[in-house]
């Protein structure tokens, strides 16, 4: 096999696999903010004594 074909090969699959890491870390990002709006709305949530009582006016 040609040296030059065989770089080009391989430059194709270096660039494929940067491209396939850049993917990853984006999805990785965006689970971070969802996992983070996760937590405070979770947090909110923590409040047994909201809601328990109801005041009502005859």
């Amino acid at each position: 096999m040609d040296i030059a074909a065989l770089s080009v090969i391989s430059h194709q699959n270096a660039v494929k696999q940067q491209a396939g890491i850049a993917v990853l870390k984006k999805a990785m990002d965006n689970m971070e903010s969802n996992n983070q709006a996760l937590i405070k709305v979770m947090e909110k949530s923590v409040n047994p004594h909201i809601g328990a009582n109801v005041d009502i006016k005859v």
